[in-house]
């Protein structure tokens, strides 16, 4: 794919624009990271070798305790089978071995070896923020409930974008009654309360992460379509469609090879911002319990139980921290992108 000069300039002016261009790489490293947390962050074993075999729990259903030597018939502890196999090789008994995740501790798995939940961060433990009410690693449940929240800002950004774009690229090029109607019907939906469809919907279905994408979607795609409806109404009145149509281009070419393309710097530039509200909006949702069903790994849900233990404040201070940190992130980078594609002279974010 060949890029413009003019693409390339205004990547550069992107990159000179230094919080919004390390905030980009710290929070797609994270994204990237997170679809990997089974590997990082799992109570499954990485690797086992026992009786010269090898093992790979965490890609492979290896159910059988009892392959391993312990009692239990269903998954095997492979904390405990760790602990054991180091135990026979400090005694020169065996060269089995266990190689665990980083953080040994899946989001739903509950701990009660210790003190009553909730425990406070520990490395003894491998607690490393500790654990929630129930005993569940609260270090797992902030990287699994980032991978849900981002998963479902993106696709709700992606969807709605897609509606919206469509749509109000629509109502500007053919204007008239199609325009009018269309306006209408956005006036009217938009009047639906979006907070009494969600409380109907989990009342009557179960909670589920594709309903909640639906359900922001149905409510998401009209804030974009007025943009992409003042901006195709501008760029139809520019000379080069005029020339289009003389040519005798058809209105698909007018469209894809000439309006949407010139209407990308706005598509780009509200994204951030979009995928910001929709962080906001499904943490908002868990918080209120209207949202996921437990035990689903959930910030709002994290949030939620921080705000009801004030006495085990890592709980709180985990969650807060990892939403600022985030809404922080993608506020710098819709910022930088909004600075490097201004079309004015490049001088304001230095």
């Amino acid at each position: 794919m060949v890029i413009s000069p003019l693409t390339k300039k205004k990547l550069i002016n992107f990159r000179r624009i230094k919080r919004g261009y390390w905030s980009f790489i710290i929070l797609s490293t994270m994204l990237v990271l997170s679809l990997f947390a089974e590997f990082l962050i799992n109570s499954k074993a990485l690797l086992v070798k026992y009786q010269g075999s090898y093992y790979f729990p965490v890609v492979s259903d290896v159910r059988l305790g009892i392959e391993f030597g312990q009692d239990s018939a269903g998954e095997a502890n492979y904390r405990a089978l760790q602990l054991s196999f180091e135990a026979e090789a400090e005694a020169e008994a065996g060269e089995d071995f266990v190689i665990m995740p980083l953080v040994p501790w899946n989001p739903y798995e509950q701990d009660f070896s210790g003190e009553y939940p909730p425990n406070a961060p520990s490395v003894e433990s491998r607690h490393f923020l500790g654990t929630d009410v129930i005993g569940r690693d609260i270090l797992a449940r902030l990287v699994y409930g980032f991978r849900t929240a981002m998963g479902f800002a993106l696709l709700t950004m992606a969807a709605s974008y897609a509606i919206g774009v469509a749509v109000g690229c629509a109502m500007g090029f053919l204007g008239g009654k199609f325009d009018l109607f269309v306006q209408r019907f956005i006036e009217i939906w938009s009047m639906v309360p979006f907070l009494y469809v969600i409380m109907i919907l989990v009342s009557i279905v179960q909670p589920s992460f594709a309903l909640f994408v639906a359900i922001n979607v149905m409510f998401g795609w009209m804030g974009i379509t007025w943009y992409m409806r003042t901006m195709t109404y501008k760029e139809v009145a520019r000379e080069y469609v005029s020339a289009a149509k003389a040519l005798g281009a058809s209105n698909i070419r007018i469209v894809f090879n000439h309006i949407l393309p010139n209407t990308m710097v706005m598509i780009v530039t509200l994204a951030p911002f979009t995928i910001a509200a929709n962080i906001t909006a499904l943490t908002a949702l868990d918080y209120l319990g209207l949202g996921l069903m437990p035990p689903t790994p959930s910030w709002g849900e994290l949030l939620q139980q921080g705000k009801s233990n004030l006495d085990s404040p890592w709980i709180v201070t985990s969650v807060v921290t990892a939403i600022v940190a985030v809404l922080v992130m993608v506020t710098f980078i819709g910022e930088a992108v909004r600075a490097a594609f201004d079309p004015k002279k490049f001088t304001r974010y230095v």
